[in-house]
């Protein structure tokens, strides 16, 4: 069995412009990081379907999505972070449509689990707001999709980007067949993911000052979230993997390191493994030093590769 690797060049085609983070060289970087390692297959992004997307976004918003777009040049949507250039769109749709196709490949035995090298980001698109460079929530298009397409009853979201998934967990707070996760720091931009956001006993938000680094990270995650997803017992996980938490970040002040990422990774392969099959669908979403993405998207790819023998 291999570990997939979903991708399509649509994602660099998305222009933010100069000095922006969110910029086509971070899927470069990820790439490039990614060569030499064994055990994976690359496949192509579809675009996702209006129906998939259907399901967390209203028609009326991607229409908004849709004609944002500038024939030319740039334009913003909500945000001035959240900018749009020609071929913006197609990226968010690969990006959509990368996770849904990687749950229909691991579901049908083609891989063991899999990692979408896609941008933009999706974690803070809400359902009919664009927020923090993300224009749709990929993750939640992926658990629904898994959810309507594949008949699972429980899918877990696990996030360990440096900000909070607020959009995910504002589409998912009601719906307790969805178990959302967020390790972040706090306080970071959004502005959301305290202790006392619980949704319906869904929503485990660990929140983390700034300065924090492994020793904190890994009792939050093992002695908290991960005994929390066990219990929860999903039919599939998926991963929101940000890498801004890295020490070398510019955008937050957390102070984790690659072998931070391997360990969170490896410990939720081994969740997998008892609760679903060692079912994993991982989308990458922030991540701004280009060389600590790289590396740390290096270590989480070889942890969900190995852990296969391992």
């Amino acid at each position: 069995m291999t570990t997939l690797i979903i991708h399509h060049d649509d994602c660099l085609r998305h222009d933010t412009g100069p000095r922006h983070p969110e910029c086509p060289q971070r899927i470069e970087a990820v790439l490039a990081a990614l060569k030499g390692l064994a055990g994976l297959e690359y496949l192509p992004a579809p675009l996702a379907e209006p129906e998939q997307l259907s399901r967390v976004h209203p028609p009326a918003y991607q229409e908004l999505v849709y004609a944002t777009e500038p024939a030319e040049g740039r334009a913003t949507l909500t945000e001035e972070d959240n900018v749009l250039s020609p071929g913006s769109v197609n990226a968010a749709l690969r990006a959509a449509g990368a996770i849904c196709f990687a749950i229909d490949q691991v579901m049908a035995g083609h891989g063991e689990n899999a990692f979408c090298v896609v941008r933009p980001p999706g974690h803070h698109a809400e359902s009919a707001l664009a927020m923090g460079f993300c224009l749709f929530n990929s993750v939640a298009v992926g658990a629904r999709h898994a959810q309507a397409v594949h008949g699972l009853d429980k899918v877990a979201i696990l996030d360990f980007d440096v900000h909070h998934g607020n959009g995910t967990q504002a589409i998912f707070e009601r719906d307790p067949s969805v178990f959302f996760v967020s390790s972040h720091q706090v306080p970071l931009y959004p502005g959301s993911g305290s202790h006392e956001e619980t949704g319906r006993g869904n929503i485990l938000n660990l929140p983390l000052r700034p300065g924090t680094g492994s020793p904190e990270f890994h009792d939050a995650w093992a002695n908290i979230a991960l005994p929390a997803v066990r219990s929860f017992q999903p039919d599939l996980i998926l991963v929101s993997a940000g890498f801004d938490a890295h020490e070398k970040d510019p955008l937050g002040q957390l102070e984790l390191r690659e072998d931070d990422y391997a360990w969170i990774t490896r410990e939720i392969r081994q969740l997998a493994d008892e609760c679903c099959g060692g079912r994993v669908i991982s989308i990458l979403e922030g991540g701004y030093n280009l060389e600590a993405l790289g590396t740390s998207a290096r270590a989480h790819v070889e942890a969900l590769a190995t852990a296969q023998t391992g």
